[in-house]
């Protein structure tokens, strides 16, 4: 059996609900954590149509892309479909889980799908995202030092890009004295001790905080462990919005926008000026990706696929990049075939089912 917490927990490995975006909403937002998952509905968007489904397919869990709830409510009375369906799945016992844009943060997330849709080769995350690194310190004499470092290797410090167990390692002199009821690892009570350690400094994701310095208080021989822990404004390349990524071969404009539409299924593609140019290299963001124009032309991207794009900014393209918009619902579809899948695959208590419901609320004629 698997509850609601372990399921959380899975999913937070995955894609860290810390990695959200400061407007974003995602986190269990109906349902207690010690619930136990019969059964898992994926879906893009949680309205009642959704909720009636999973009502009827014996699932007590449901998993959407985009939160019921972005910010608070003040009253429940069903007067909007907001309340209606939140009503509906308290009322049945349905927890409501949204993975937004911590899952489209990460690498293996949204912006991946996409990629792996469009048979992208070199794909990179398009605009890092800031703070989410810090640095451990601390100092260890060098008898435990190898054990103390591959502990914390072993709980996720020391990655940076393709490489791992990174670390800068200093030797010096550490003093202390034991008090009276003090239990010293090394030196007697009372007495100044001088013992030769090793400074070891790695870094390690913002998320993973606890779990560092839990593992160092364990693993650590001191009684009392010395550490500092430091905010970075380093960035993490495998975390951030959108991505950039290069065809197999380069194709013309119209043919990049005949196999974006019969990829994401697009009944019509918005998009600026064609400028007569072969498509090699394509930015992408999945959903609402406007703000990330600047970083696609910066990288020298032939074209911007995104979604939700305002009449006013197709003029930023200015000539230097096509900008394609598919349309938020289309760009994102395969969200839950991507959580569908992360389901099936680490899961066996419990059936995850894909939503049969169309909850693109926008329409074409």
């Amino acid at each position: 059996m698997t509850t609601i917490k372990e399921l959380l927990t899975s999913l937070n490995w995955w894609a860290p609900f810390a990695y959200q975006e400061s407007y974003d909403n995602a986190k269990l937002l109906t349902g207690s954590p010690d619930q136990i998952v019969s059964g898992v509905l994926v879906s893009l968007d949680c309205i009642e149509a959704v909720v009636d489904e999973a009502i009827r397919m014996n699932c007590n869990t449901i998993l959407s892309h985009h939160p019921i709830l972005f910010s608070g409510i003040k009253s429940i009375t069903g007067e909007n479909y907001v309340e209606r369906t939140i009503i509906k799945a308290i009322k049945n016992e349905i927890s409501l889980i949204a993975m937004h844009t911590n899952l489209d943060n990460v690498s293996l997330g949204v912006n991946h799908k996409i990629a792996q849709k469009l048979n992208l080769l070199n794909t990179e995350i398009l605009k890092s995202k800031p703070n989410v690194l810090k640095k451990l310190v601390t100092y260890c004499p060098t008898n435990k030092a190898d054990e103390v470092r591959l502990a914390l290797f072993d709980s996720g410090a020391g990655n940076i890009g393709n490489y791992d167990q990174c670390s800068f390692n200093t030797i010096g002199i550490g003093t202390y004295r034991a008090g009276e009821n003090a239990k010293p690892y090394l030196g007697e009570k009372g007495q100044v001790h001088e013992e030769e350690e090793i400074k070891i400094e790695l870094v390690f994701p913002a998320p993973l905080k606890s779990k560092i310095v839990n593992t160092l208080l364990k693993k650590h021989p001191y009684e009392e462990v010395a550490y500092e822990i430091y905010e970075l404004d380093n960035t993490n390349k495998s975390i951030g919005s959108g991505m950039i990524g290069d065809l197999t071969e380069p194709v013309n404009e119209n043919r990049f926008l005949e196999i974006l539409k019969s990829t994401f299924h697009c009944k019509v593609i918005r998009h600026t000026k064609l400028l007569d140019k072969p498509i090699s290299k394509v930015a992408f963001c999945g959903g609402a990706g406007g703000f990330l124009l600047d970083d696609a032309k910066s990288q020298a991207a032939d074209v911007f696929v995104t979604g939700d794009y305002k009449y006013h900014e197709f003029f930023d393209a200015d000539e230097n990049i096509v900008i394609m918009d598919i349309g938020h619902f289309e760009s994102e579809q395969y969200t839950i075939e991507l959580m569908g899948d992360f389901l099936k695959r680490n899961f066996n208590t419990f059936a995850t089912r894909l939503t049969t419901v169309n909850t693109n609320p926008v329409n074409y004629y």
